[in-house]
């Protein structure tokens, strides 16, 4: 990945409303989760290419979900566990905060096709 995925370009480039635009936000999500785990991309690839403050505060003030705040925060401080801990202590972190951001985004899409 070489690119920013910038959520406000995406969001105003095809009109999309907060809730369609959570659905996207959440499968974004779920396939970085996915390449995190996987070793595709680092943590701080994951900060730089996505969980850069513009995207935090873009969905703070567009996408309004606790949740997906929370996401934010998450993969925001990815990094920050490798410059803290030992290296098996911030592996086995890293893959706990992985698992919390998966079951957070699917609990947004439980509950969108809940309320749908």
């Amino acid at each position: 990945m070489n690119q920013r995925i910038e959520l406000k370009s995406h969001f105003t480039a095809i009109g999309m409303d907060p809730s369609t635009g959570l659905t996207f936000f959440v499968l974004i999500n779920l396939g970085l989760i996915e390449s995190l785990a996987n070793g595709l991309m680092s943590a701080t690839e994951a900060v730089v290419h996505f969980y850069f403050a513009d995207n935090c505060l873009f969905v703070n003030n567009y996408i309004n979900n606790r949740t997906a705040h929370e996401i934010m925060s998450h993969g925001v401080q990815l990094p920050d566990l490798f410059n803290c801990l030992s290296a098996e202590e911030a592996q086995r972190e890293f893959l706990h905060e992985l698992s919390v951001m998966r079951k957070l985004c699917l609990q947004l899409l439980d509950n969108k096709r809940h309320v749908a």
